[in-house]
């Protein structure tokens, strides 16, 4: 069982090094990179990875695009700013030494926020799959929240996979900008309604849920700061496909 790494890149330099440097597991690491205008791929080729230069056509697309540039059929896909636990590692050492059983396995996913590991909120275990075989699996979605769609079976692997997100709110809010946008647009192209009900209603609800229901107020302040984001993010992206709406 060969394996090649993937990761897409753009302005990832307080990043990369940290992804690239868990990735000893691997056979191949291969960086599709576009357009980076910092140290991204500088660091990325001082640590041996293999670098390619594309245009960006959206997150699903610049993926398959790695996996289909890819020396081996067993990928791992991994984004800039998350990186293998020492178990997760050990894990993949040991489906390489004795072969997989399954045709792609998820991993569950341990997010960083804020300089706290967040154990709730809806955060964890958020598992996702990003092992597979490429003759049985592909990226799929066409805007935002991309995942693999498997043909075959799936396994599951125990070691977190480390995901290093915003260290501060105002980071947070800039990320936030960029994906309500992206999640406007997918609402306008699959046509979906968006009433005045969904604006006023689901915010709340979404705080709720976040910090009561998926125990957010576990996770301290931080957990707080989580919920809050989520019940702002619906807002806006609701706001944003109404005022995008070529009839309003």
């Amino acid at each position: 069982m060969k394996i090649s790494a993937t990761i897409i890149t753009y302005n990832e330099e307080r990043n990369i090094a940290r992804a690239l440097e868990s990735l000893r597991c691997a056979d191949e690491v291969l960086v599709v990179d576009s357009g980076s205008s910092d140290r991204t791929l500088e660091i990325a080729e001082k640590l041996g990875a293999k670098v390619v230069d594309s245009p960006w056509p959206g997150y699903a697309k610049q993926k398959n695009l790695a996996a289909e540039r890819a020396q081996n059929d067993w990928i791992l896909s991994i984004d800039a700013d998350e990186s293998l636990s020492e178990a997760l590692e050990a894990e993949i050492w040991h489906l390489k030494k004795n072969g997989p059983e399954y045709d792609a396995y998820t991993m569950p996913r341990l997010a960083r926020y804020l300089g706290r590991w967040i154990n709730h909120s809806g955060w964890y275990p958020d598992r996702k799959v990003r092992l597979y075989n490429r003759n049985k699996a592909q990226w799929v979605g066409d805007y935002v929240h991309e995942s693999v769609k498997v043909t075959g079976r799936i396994g599951h692997l125990e070691g977190n996979l480390l995901h290093f997100t915003c260290e501060s709110l105002s980071e947070h809010l800039k990320t936030m900008d960029r994906y309500t946008t992206l999640a406007a647009e997918q609402l306008l192209a699959s046509k979906q309604n968006v009433t005045w009900g969904r604006l006023i209603f689901e915010p709340p609800w979404t705080f709720f849920r976040t910090y009561f229901l998926k125990l957010g107020f576990l996770d301290g302040v931080e957990g707080l700061a989580i919920a809050n984001m989520a019940a702002l993010y619906n807002f806006v992206k609701y706001a944003k496909a109404r005022f995008m709406a070529p009839h309003r």
